[in-house]
């Protein structure tokens, strides 16, 4: 969202006024339903003086759905139309394990929606299932991203692979590490895994496995810091168990990174299989390690699928061109 807002500054759309506002707020969970407070006081005044047409609404598991369900019925009694943007990668299991209150509610929310955006073809056939009268009003969006701003440096004669992303089972944090410890007899390389999550049970693992001199574990980075990782790397990975459409593969993409996936969530629908990247079933160390290890030793491998991947970005998921098809659903759900 905060570069869909620069998108917008860069080149705004003449006959649409948008807003950003949050429900939660950057805060503790606590001041939460404050922020929801707020944001429904502004729904109202901006209602009242005629300048709110759509709300768009992007949509998680959990709190953030508890909020959405409340903002869906409160813009339905103003008149407002909205739009369901859903983002969660382990939705199918929130909504199915879900009191049956909450999952006809859920069900009004996505039913009533002018429009439902989603990631991808897999999400796009789950919705369609739980609410069959949405099924004309799916639309399917992938994430983007803007190239980045620094040029590509790589690693030079050290293969540089890198790991953007919570430090947890569900990311593949453990095989990894376990897939990093079968290439220790190459010596061209090194690892970077960054993101929070459990860094002691991490830091404790590369410990175990003598992987301190190959691996850093820097921890949560900013934005700023994960242009300059992304610069400086050869191969992105994420060996996922779910995803929606992980941000982290599409600025590998944008950077020109040969990528190492798993085909979970909506990652199929722009990594082919040896042609913009490396795919390796969930859980599988040895091929995770093989994957790892054809990119190691194949710089022309490297290259060719980091150039594929980057032109599939330039194509698909620029966020100039998200932009301006968000715009377009914007005004088909008012018209």
């Amino acid at each position: 969202m905060d570069e869909l807002r620069i998108a917008f500054e860069r080149n705004p759309p003449p006959d649409l006024s948008v807003t950003f506002g949050s429900t939660r707020g950057p805060n503790s969970i606590f001041l939460s339903p404050f922020y929801l407070l707020g944001f429904i006081g502004r729904m109202i005044y901006l209602r009242i003086g005629g300048r709110l047409d759509l709300l768009h609404l992007n949509l998680a598991s959990y709190g953030s759905t508890w909020r959405k369900l409340i903002l869906a019925r409160v813009a339905s009694f103003l008149g407002i139309r909205y739009i369901i943007h859903l983002h969660g990668a382990l939705y199918r299991d929130f909504w199915q394990k879900a009191p049956k209150l909450i999952q006809r509610e859920i069900r009004y929310l996505f039913s009533n929606a002018a429009h439902v955006i989603v990631l991808g073809t897999v999400w796009r056939d789950f919705i369609a299932d739980c609410v069959p009268e949405a099924r004309d009003r799916i639309e399917i969006l992938p994430n983007a991203t803007r190239r980045s701003s620094l040029p590509h440096r790589t690693g030079g004669e050290t293969v540089v692979i890198l790991f953007l992303g919570r430090v947890s089972e569900r990311k593949g944090a453990p095989q990894l590490m376990d897939a990093l410890n079968r290439l220790q007899s190459l010596s061209a390389w090194r690892a970077v895994i960054a993101g929070d999550g459990d860094l002691a049970t991490a830091r404790a693992r590369i410990r175990e496995l003598s992987l301190e001199g190959r691996v850093q574990l820097p921890g949560w980075v900013g934005p700023g810091e994960v242009e300059s990782l992304i610069a400086e790397a050869d191969i992105l990975v994420l060996p996922s168990f779910d995803e929606n459409l992980p941000m982290s593969v599409i600025e590998g993409m944008a950077a020109g990174l040969a990528i190492v996936s798993t085909p979970v969530g909506a990652v199929e629908d722009i990594i082919t299989d040896d042609q913009t990247g490396l795919l390796v079933p969930p859980g599988d160390v040895a091929a995770l390690a093989d994957a790892l290890r054809r990119l190691i030793e194949n710089p022309v491998l490297r290259q060719q699928l980091g150039t594929a991947a980057a032109e599939f970005q330039r194509q698909h998921l620029d966020i100039d061109v998200y932009a301006q098809t968000l715009a377009k659903l914007w005004r088909q759900s008012v018209s």
